[in-house]
């Protein structure tokens, strides 16, 4: 039945698959002491539902195996665009298209064994899936904190499948990063403090999408010409990379709704309203940051550009209702004025 489900959730795409036992996680420990330092910023989400992560029976009364699934999301090629995305924004919202393909999977699961009892996770579920997918072979942590496959990469996406069935589980998998310490000096904001630990408080994926409120000043000008997430610590590791005579590690997805989405230009993005954000990215995770977050981050992204035809756009929110667009396009404009060689103290009209 193991090896059934494997080559069941292959014809789905899914190019890694293992099985682990549904038990509390091996780092649950470690994740409730990152709670307690307040890595997790403003993420209150983590704490309420610290209980759920670090038992998955609390999800799936009787969970006996976690099957777990990784599915790559490296687009073919990046778009061009003025500013910067994370890899897994650029096409459709992962969440729609790995529960899609894991209800199926569930759906055939339950055809050959109708007592079965399930339930998807995909990300926004309570659960540690990076812990089980660890368990089940899929990869091996990262000091960047993510997982790494050896032969993929770190590119793509996690699923996890609950169920009461009593399978054959997978080994751990093994691998490590040596010596190398890229992505620790690449953090453009420092939030890799050391080996396996983040700080999300600095992250620019964090700054960019999670966090609600201004953007620290300290990190602004580091963010550089991300709008939505980043990638730096991915893009610097070695097994994300060409290797010598031999194929690359990351290859693109096979999924053709994670391939690249058509983008606006920055200019397009600071002249939407509200509506024209939600019918401009309809289908994506782009809307995570919501509009006012997408257009504080463009405000930021603009003055890290130093584009002076990007002034006006800019100076049309030094006025806004909204007192955190205001305050952004006032430092935008004084990092625009900067970045031209001014004294830096132009600001709003």
């Amino acid at each position: 039945m193991s090896e059934w489900i494997k080559q069941y959730a292959r014809a789905l795409g899914f190019e890694l698959v293992g099985v682990a036992p549904a038990q509390p996680p091996p780092h649950a420990e470690s994740f409730l002491q990152w709670l307690a330092q307040g890595y997790a910023g403003t993420m209150e989400y983590l704490q309420r539902t610290a209980r759920l992560r670090v038992n998955p029976a609390e999800l799936l009364p009787d969970a006996r195996s976690a099957v777990v699934v990784g599915l790559n999301y490296a687009p073919a090629e990046l778009p061009e665009t003025d500013y910067r995305i994370a890899r897994y924004a650029l096409g459709e919202d992962y969440h729609r298209v790995l529960r899609e393909k894991l209800e199926t999977l569930l759906g055939a699961i339950q055809a050959l064994a109708p007592d079965t009892q399930g339930r998807v996770c995909v990300d926004s579920a309570p659960v540690l899936e990076r812990d089980l997918a660890w368990l089940a072979g899929l990869g091996w942590y990262g000091k960047n904190t993510c997982l790494i496959n050896t032969h993929r990469g770190s590119y793509f996406f996690i699923g996890v499948l609950l169920l009461t069935l009593e399978l054959e589980y997978d080994s751990p998998a093994e691998g490590g990063c040596g010596t190398c310490r890229l992505c620790l000096d690449a953090c453009p904001t420092g939030a890799l403090i050391e080996p396996y630990t983040l700080d999300a408080r600095r992250c620019v994926s964090y700054l960019t999408i999670e966090r609600r409120d201004s953007i620290p000043e300290a990190y602004r000008a580091s963010m550089g010409e991300w709008l939505f997430g980043c990638d730096i610590c991915q893009e610097v590791c070695p097994f994300n990379r060409p290797r010598v005579h031999q194929p690359l590690r990351a290859q693109p997805a096979r999924e053709p709704r994670f391939q690249a989405r058509p983008l606006p230009r920055l200019h397009e993005i600071l002249t939407m309203d509200e509506g024209a954000f939600t019918a401009r990215f309809r289908g994506s995770a782009i809307t995570r940051a919501r509009w006012r977050g997408l257009v504080r981050n463009a405000l930021i992204v603009a003055g890290n550009r130093g584009d002076p035809a990007l002034r006006p756009l800019i100076e049309r929110y030094c006025h806004h209702e909204d007192p955190i667009l205001r305050e952004t396009a006032q430092w935008a404009l004084a990092r625009l004025a900067a970045r031209q060689g001014s004294s830096g103290t132009q600001v709003c009209p």
